[in-house]
């Protein structure tokens, strides 16, 4: 794994863009912005994306004392105890293409405030969670802030949405997201489109972008907190204190499937209604409903081809996975490290802590807004720039077709 070091020099031609200089012409070195030793920053765009986030990673990650000292207590501070922005929403329900609904929460009165070509962010939550969340919320006042148009994407029954068929959304199913990517899209042609996902709705989105692949409509995205690998993360699921996650997860899909319980019944074949809604674990309600409502022969087959570690090397758009290595529900080892350093469209940054959905740590700890939001919004804003002058962020084997038969060159 090459590594760099606080101000190692390398050569322009270096890049995979830019031909090496004739005999006898001068080679200009320059140096690059590098990351602080206490976070691992790899990936094939590493280069590329860099230097537009070295205001945020070259400081040293301080977690917050007492607080960030164990990944459980971190996890459950975040969670109980952040800040949630108090903002005004507008929801939309959509109708997708089998009768069943989503909710997307629009700030309320963007349409109007904004102009028509303001980049527009989708943010996709985690397992049951919402535009209630607090890092939802934190992460939707800041891009907005920044003048972006945010719309949250709350899956079937999360967030209060509307479950209006015998279907909640799963790990494995990208149906919603292709219909809520193509309205947003209708809604303001004139936008760029990005989007960040967070623990399963970074799984979701990744899967998404691989499968889109050249055709994605989106011009760059960021992961957080993703599993990447649904059978590794199962496995950690049952260990010790992640027990409390488990059962705690299993309750609110219970909840959740209890609220819409009619829609359910009389369902026969291979459904076990009373275990989902009586479910003691995760991996209960998605044996009782989930795998059988996506036509899987076993939870271990449905969490094995719904994981998006498959998809990293199909990726063609600009893609930041942000990682915790201490991370209780998204295991460290299930990164796929390798994928991510062999396309040249991945970078990803990883945490010595910060638990799940945690990072209590930066400028706005103990209770504001997560470490990752400002790293999230210069890497979003950075594509953005590059967007607005060429039309669309271009993934790099694109940035290759376009450059050919062209002078080669740098901006630095």
């Amino acid at each position: 794994m090459a590594k760099l070091f606080l101000g190692s020099t390398f050569s322009i031609f270096h890049s995979r863009h830019i031909r090496p200089p004739l005999a006898g012409c001068h080679v200009t070195k320059m140096t690059v912005a590098n990351h602080h030793p206490s976070l691992e920053v790899v990936g094939g765009a590493r280069d590329r994306f860099l230097l537009s986030l070295h205001t945020n990673l070259r400081l040293p990650y301080n977690p917050f004392p007492l607080i960030a000292w164990n990944r459980h207590v971190e996890t459950i501070f975040a969670s109980f105890f952040r800040s949630i922005p108090q903002v005004r929403l507008r929801r939309e329900c959509l109708r997708v293409k089998d009768g069943g609904s989503v909710a997307l929460d629009w700030i309320s009165g963007d349409h109007r405030r904004l102009p028509p070509d303001s980049p527009v962010l989708i943010l996709l939550p985690g397992l049951t969670g919402g535009s209630q969340d607090s890092y939802v919320r934190h992460m939707l006042t800041k891009a907005n802030g920044k003048g972006w148009r945010v719309v949250v994407f709350n899956s079937r029954g999360c967030g209060e949405s509307p479950v209006t068929t015998p279907q909640f959304y799963s790990a494995s199913f990208l149906g919603d997201t292709y219909e809520v990517v193509k309205h947003v899209g209708a809604r303001y042609p004139e936008a760029n489109l990005y989007a960040v996902g967070w623990s399963l709705g970074a799984n979701i989105l990744v899967r998404y972008l691989g499968k889109e692949s050249h055709a994605c409509p989106l011009s760059g995205a960021v992961s957080l907190c993703n599993p990447f690998n649904l059978v590794i993360a199962d496995e950690d699921f049952h260990k010790g204190f992640n027990n409390v996650y488990d059962k705690a997860l299993a309750r609110a899909l219970c909840k959740i499937f209890k609220k819409h319980a009619l829609l359910f019944e009389d369902m026969g074949g291979e459904f076990n209604i009373p275990l989902a809604a009586n479910a003691k674990s995760v991996r209960d309600f998605d044996e009782g409903l989930t795998r059988v409502s996506f036509g899987f022969k076993s939870v271990d087959d449905y969490y094995s081809n719904s994981s998006s570690c498959d998809s990293i090397k199909h990726v063609q758009r600009p893609l930041l996975c942000i990682q915790a290595e201490n991370d209780p529900i998204a295991p460290s080892r299930a990164i796929p490290r390798e994928d991510i350093e062999e396309n040249p469209n991945c970078m990803l940054i990883v945490t010595p802590k910060g638990g799940h959905l945690g990072w209590v740590a930066g400028a706005e700890a103990p209770l504001g807004a997560p470490w990752t939001d400002p790293v999230v919004m210069d890497f979003l804003e950075y594509l953005e720039q590059g967007a607005s002058k060429t039309g669309k962020f271009l993934g790099d084997s694109e940035a290759v077709q376009r450059s050919s038969g062209e002078l080669h060159h740098m901006e630095v």
